[in-house]
Parts: structure tokens; sequence; C-alpha cells
């Protein structure tokens, strides 16, 4: 990238292509997924999501408790996922962690199967690296299916519930 000794000019913050990979190549191997730098007056942000499920930043959701890791009963079991896998519809985890279902021990789930929910609303935590991430509904319309359970563990892209 060339540089000037005039501060402002239009190479001093020209966009860096290899910056913007060094960062994507960053989330990718850490499992972030947002991050942001500055260098020499350029700030710079690379954000990677998962379009079904998008993530509130956890300072917006007041969490009161810790969750246990032990499921609690539930009035309605986990649905299982098709034989041939997954439903289509399915809205995947945007990281690796631990599902939790209620915001404490104590406390009803956020959502349960047959529950109308509107977009935006919490339906479930995913704890990972001792931070609870509140996974939310892509959009609004009737929770048919919740394809894992209190406090296990998932993967990256494995399917955590289903709206329709």
């Amino acid at each position: 990238m060339a540089t000037s000794s005039k501060a402002g000019t239009k190479q001093d913050t020209a966009f860096d292509p290899k910056l913007v990979r060094e960062l994507a190549e960053i989330l990718r191997e850490t499992e972030l997924t947002e991050i942001e730098v500055e260098r020499d007056g350029l700030r710079m942000y690379v954000a990677r999501t998962v379009q079904a499920a998008p993530v509130q930043h956890v300072a917006a959701a007041p969490v009161a408790a810790a969750p246990v890791a032990a499921p609690a009963p539930s009035a309605a079991p986990a649905a299982p996922a098709a034989s041939g896998g997954a439903p289509d519809n399915a809205v995947p985890s945007p990281m690796v962690g631990t599902v939790y279902l209620r915001p404490n021990p104590d406390a009803d789930e956020f959502a349960k199967i047959g529950d109308a929910v509107k977009e935006g609303d919490t339906i479930l935590l995913v704890e990972a690296m001792k931070t609870f991430n509140p996974i939310i509904a892509p959009k609004s319309g009737k929770l048919t299916a919740m394809l894992v359970e209190d406090g296990q563990p998932i993967e990256f892209g494995e399917p955590l519930f289903v709206i329709d």
C-alpha cells in the first residue's frame, strides 16, 4: 500500500484487503464472531455472522444467576430431529458451547414447544468461555421443535430449534 507523509490523504485510509483477510483468519481460527482493530488511524471492524441466528451482545440480556449443568425436568420434551437429519429450517448454533433453556435454574424456560415467539425473542442461551450468549428468534412464528436439551454441549452449526 502506498503511504504519504500528509495526514488524511486517500492512501492513508485506503482499504487494505490483506488486513481484512488476516482478521477473517483470526475469526475463523478462534471461533470469535467479531473483531475490531485500529492501526495507523484506520479503524476496521470485521464480523462473521450466521444469518439464521443473530446473536445479541450479552450486556443487553440480564442473567440473574448462572444456570447449572444438570438438566431440570421439562413439561415439553425436546422434539427429535427428522430421521434424515435436522429440518432444513432449523436455526443453527453460531458457536461451540453449552445450551441453557432458562435464564437461571429457578426460572421458567425462555420458550416452550408450541409457544408463539416474536422476532428477537430469546429462545435459549449458549454459554461459551464463561459468557452467556442469547440466541434469538430470527423470525416471528410458532416454536415447533427444540432440538437440544438443557445443559447439552453443542457444536458450531448444530441445529438448535425450529420456528414455523
